[in-house]
């Protein structure tokens, strides 16, 4: 079909409204199903998020013990995982730009180099500052996490993207939860050195068969290249054994030309003349970083960007918070002990506990699964963030070990739910131009909550403010609960939309 006939086809079948004669990536993956394609694609990005989750879940063992060897102050131990939010602060916006400009599969190539050689090198630092710096990339590599997400979330059909993205998320606890086995495992006989070095494996394995994965037809039908499109739809419906819609593909902007100008005018602009590999007119195809922040803050997107930040960074806070509360709390510190006296002891971290811990996001992976595509993405944040403050409220104060552990372990349920239904949520409210850029910028708010925790949950319970730790988490999921429920928009069972004017009518509904 040339590229005259295919401006024709456009034409009939949005101004005349013969559908027939085309289809938009919605209507392909529709079509093609969740199948094999989409299973390879989940497992290639899920080990990208058991990396992320594995390289956040050491900080709750090696701070501890690097405090140890190098006899360091307790403010020195917080800032191990400070610095790495730091990284991570600049590597969600910064990757996230990338990949919104130069494609979904350049984004997670360098994070997943940054990650694993910084990584690895960490394992040999020989001293506090070289240790802070390399953990720091490390944080900047990882900051590539909605990178992947983002990219999985375009392959997948709108009736149960919520369902597998839970699936995906599911991802995140094995990390944890293998972290927490490792941990237990190589921490008592070979050290921390060791558990850096094995646990930067995983980003290897990304670039492995990174040559293999390909590009979000999304995305590539966005920057006009729409022959590059639809040959990734026809290699998923090769795998999936379907076959794609009759007629031709095109684009919620090129629908828009229709839509709301004239006709002829929308013809002339896919004729003979237009270069295939060039967006349409009226795209914005190489939205720079100011561009993409303007638009995060534009009339329509503005509530919901700066409502999900205070999300996320509630999400980052507490989520983290509980992590290092559950080492921190069953290793003597709920029970205070002078600074003078406890530093330069060998740290007693009860890895059963934290490995305890760490289970309790099977069941919260349960929980969202069951919830998100029955209750919505709006309720099950909001209940499960004022849940978790219930949980929390007994560990003002000092409470039996057992308890201790039960509590946290309910508290992690809750804020697994939320952490879990907002990374669905966060990319279906964006469209494609500044998909990753705003869950990149939301996921860095997060990261300054992840930042400021550490001086929390270990700052002020080393110096005896336990309940001044606690009633602040619970303020802060308190206010993310509440925020949630202000969100403009439920995404549950709406497609993915690709230009700022097509959320329209997702604001509508």
């Amino acid at each position: 079909m040339t590229k005259v006939d295919s401006s024709s086809a456009l034409f009939l079948c949005v101004a005349m409204g013969d559908e027939g004669l085309c289809y938009t990536v919605d209507d392909a993956l529709l079509a093609l199903g969740f199948g094999n394609f989409q299973i390879l694609v989940l497992a290639y990005a899920g080990i990208g998020w058991v990396s992320e989750a594995m390289e956040m879940m050491l900080l709750s063992f090696v701070g501890p013990a690097v405090q140890s060897a190098w006899n360091l102050s307790p403010h020195q131990e917080s800032f191990i995982t400070s610095a790495v939010f730091a990284g991570m602060l600049i590597g969600a916006y910064s990757w996230g730009i990338v990949s919104d400009k130069h494609g979904r599969r350049k984004g997670f190539l360098i994070t997943a180099t940054v990650t694993a050689a910084a990584g690895f090198l960490s394992a040999f630092a020989p001293n506090y500052l070289l240790l802070i710096s390399l953990r720091c990339l490390v944080g900047i590599g990882l900051g590539g996490g909605p990178v992947l997400s983002s990219w999985f979330l375009e392959f997948v059909p709108a009736p149960n993207r919520g369902t597998w993205m839970v699936v995906f998320s599911a991802f995140w606890t094995l990390g944890t939860i293998f972290e927490a086995s490792l941990a237990w495992i190589v921490m008592p006989k070979l050290g921390w050195r060791w558990l850096l070095a094995l646990s930067s494996l995983p980003s290897s394995f990304l670039l492995l068969f990174y040559k293999v994965t390909p590009e979000s037809p999304r995305y590539l039908c966005l920057k006009g290249r729409t022959t590059d499109a639809v040959n990734v739809l026809e290699k998923i419906a090769r795998l999936n054994g379907r076959e794609l819609p009759s007629g031709i593909l095109v684009s919620d902007n090129q629908i828009e030309l229709y839509d709301t100008g004239n006709p002829s005018e929308g013809t002339n602009l896919l004729s003979a003349g237009k270069n295939d590999g060039e967006p349409p007119e009226g795209v914005v195809s190489n939205l720079g970083g100011v561009s993409s922040v303007l638009m995060l803050m534009s009339a329509k997107l503005a509530r919901s960007t700066l409502l999900l930040w205070a999300v996320f960074f509630g999400n980052a806070f507490s989520y983290y918070g509980l992590v290092l509360l559950t080492s921190e709390l069953n290793s003597g510190h709920s029970k205070c002990v002078p600074h003078n006296l406890d530093r330069g002891k060998s740290p007693d971290v009860s890895y059963k506990d934290v490995f305890i811990a760490s289970f309790a996001e099977l069941p919260g992976l349960l929980l969202s699964a069951a919830a998100v595509d029955k209750l919505g993405r709006k309720l099950s944040m909001s209940t499960m963030f004022f849940l978790c403050c219930i949980f929390l409220l007994p560990l003002m104060f000092h409470q039996p070990e057992g308890l201790t552990t039960s509590l946290l372990f309910g508290a992690r349920i809750c804020i697994t739910v939320t952490f879990t239904v907002v990374y669905i949520y966060a990319p279906e409210i964006y469209p494609t131009s500044v998909r990753t850029t705003g869950v990149g910028m939301a996921s860095s708010v997060g990261r300054i909550g992840g930042m400021i925790c550490p001086l929390v949950a270990v700052g002020l319970v080393h110096g005896c403010h336990q309940v001044l730790a606690v009633l602040l988490f619970e303020i802060v999921a308190l206010l993310s609960g509440v925020c949630v429920m202000f969100f403009p928009v439920e995404t549950m069972g709406q497609d993915l939309r690709d230009s700022l004017s097509s959320l329209n009518n997702i604001n509508s509904t």
